[in-house]
């Protein structure tokens, strides 16, 4: 007896481990042909992590996903893969997204449909019962996408208004308009840097983890998830406010703004340590863990053609979206042509002959344009504008809006060190958008309308405006940033019947 258990224990676990073996190399295979076809998607997001201060956790995310995986394999205990081509067909509305997303140029849509189709290819291979089981880390995968750049301009808006709430209820003086706060100490600047993304992205992937470690019923969980956006963004706020006010002490806003991104990462990191004492009393990672589903019978182990008809089902789903981008794109015409541009030099400054360049105290300012094709997507564009402006570099942004009711441009100041843009000096660069004869923004509007002319043909073509102030001489050194931001002003404010009545022109319907 002892001696037939001991062939018998054996072949039972082999038998158990061929299905998950087959499994796993059926989704490996798949996942070959996936990578390819979001190559693009994957590649942008790797450059996100690696340039943008608010998304280098990102990394961390599939180790964290992992780790969450390995602590739940006792979940799995008596389960088989249960692979279904009909569960393939869920890609079908995360192909409409990504092809909705990419018509509008947005990078973060495409990212996350992708990610749903890859969690598609894993649920139609290994079925509904694993990735139940394993629902919280293919859940946290999300983290992989850097999105939330869109909440930047209301998370301004949100700390501007806190801002001035203190200020009114401490008595201090001031005025505000948009994200410009003065006060008797200084002017602040609400930028892009200061909302507090960065902080709230980090507190989201790291309240996700702390609620899938700590605690086990949904209400709790999402409880934790709410904190973790809601704290951060008063607590950004209450950090922007102690530096206006830190500056009202010192008498000198740029000492109060010296590093501050550096002290808000010690702000930041105290909040997170007291949500996590505040939610350590109601932990539940030691009470008992749910049941497991009951063991699937060896009779059950998948077939290679089950999980070949899932797998191929699932990626050939998955590939009707770029096929037909690609189909639509292929009757895209050249690449974004540069037009010389005509500069009107304002009061204290000289244009060249032919006005493609103003010379102005401490400075030299120049020009150019970009016309794209119009059935191009305004994906392009938006990354030629984030590409002007130095990514997603938060730093040293900010925002100009001449009057008249001409368009908003986006400038930001580069300096000598690390900087490509001017040859290894310091200035500033300013960029702005047209579309059909009027200014462009990077928002939905903008982008669905872009869309549709892709789609249709003709419409108006994307033009995008570079103004380069090139710093030069002792004079510009001793003025300092202040003096290139108010010489921009003026220069752009008199752009109207030059740069601005080309660009808009050339923008119209063709």
């Amino acid at each position: 007896m002892n001696a037939v258990a001991e062939v018998v224990v054996p072949a039972a676990a082999g038998s158990r481990r061929a299905p998950w073996v087959a499994a796993l190399v059926a989704l490996g295979l798949g996942l070959v042909p996936f990578g390819f076809l979001f190559a693009e998607e994957g590649t942008a997001a790797i450059a996100t992590w690696d340039r943008s201060t608010a998304y280098n956790h990102c990394w961390l995310v599939l180790p964290i996903a992992a780790w969450l995986a390995w602590n739940r394999r006792d979940r799995l205990a008596g389960l088989l893969p249960a692979p279904s081509p009909l569960l393939a067909l869920l890609a079908l509305p995360a192909v409409l997204a990504w092809l909705v997303a990419e018509r509008l140029g947005i990078m973060e849509g495409r990212q996350l449909a992708a990610l749903a189709l890859l969690e598609v290819l894993v649920l139609a291979v290994l079925g509904w019962r694993i990735c139940r089981a394993m629902a919280g880390p293919l859940a946290y995968l999300v983290f992989l996408v850097p999105f939330g750049a869109f909440a930047v301009p209301a998370l301004q808006a949100a700390t501007a208004w806190m801002i001035g709430l203190g200020l009114r209820l401490l008595g201090i003086t001031h005025y505000i308009d948009g994200f410009v706060i003065e006060t008797t100490s200084g002017t602040y600047l609400v930028a892009e840097a200061c909302a507090g993304l960065r902080f709230i992205i980090a507190a989201l992937a790291f309240g996700a983890l702390y609620a899938l470690t700590m605690f086990r019923s949904p209400g709790r969980r999402l409880l934790v998830m709410v904190l973790a956006l809601v704290v951060p963004i008063i607590a950004n706020g209450l950090r922007a406010l102690g530096i206006v006010v830190l500056g009202q002490y010192l008498g000198s806003a740029e000492a109060a703004a010296a590093d501050h991104v550096i002290y808000g990462w010690g702000f930041f990191s105290v909040v997170i340590l007291l949500l996590i004492l505040a939610g350590l009393p109601f932990r539940e990672d030691g009470a008992a863990a749910p049941a497991h589903p009951p063991a699937v019978p060896d009779t059950a182990a998948p077939r290679g053609a089950a999980l070949a008809a899932a797998a191929g089902l699932a990626v050939a789903l998955a590939a009707l979206g770029p096929a037909l981008a690609a189909g639509l794109d292929s009757a895209l015409g050249g690449p974004a042509t540069a037009v010389p541009a005509r500069l009107t030099a304002p009061e204290g400054c000289t244009a060249t002959a032919e006005g493609a360049a103003l010379h102005c105290p401490g400075a030299t300012v120049s020009a150019r344009l970009l016309v794209f094709p119009s059935r191009v997507t305004w994906a392009p564009v938006a990354a030629e504008r984030r590409r002007a402006t130095g990514g997603d570099e938060e730093e040293d942004s900010f925002g100009i809006r001449p009057s008249g009711g001409m368009a908003a441009w986006q400038a930001r100041q580069f300096r000598a060190q690390g900087e490509s843009q001017g040859g290894g000096q310091s200035g500033t660069v300013a960029v702005a958008a047209w579309l059909e004869g009027r200014p462009a923004g990077d928002g939905l509007r903008t982008r669905a309308t872009q869309a549709w002319n892709s789609l249709r043909g003709g419409g108006g073509a994307p033009v995008v405006a570079m103004v380069t102030l090139q710093a030069e001489g002792p004079q510009a050194e001793a003025a300092g940033q202040a003096h290139q931001r108010a010489l921009l002003q003026a220069v752009l404010e008199a752009q109207g019947p030059g740069l601005v009545a080309q660009a808009t022109a050339l923008s119209g319907g063709r």
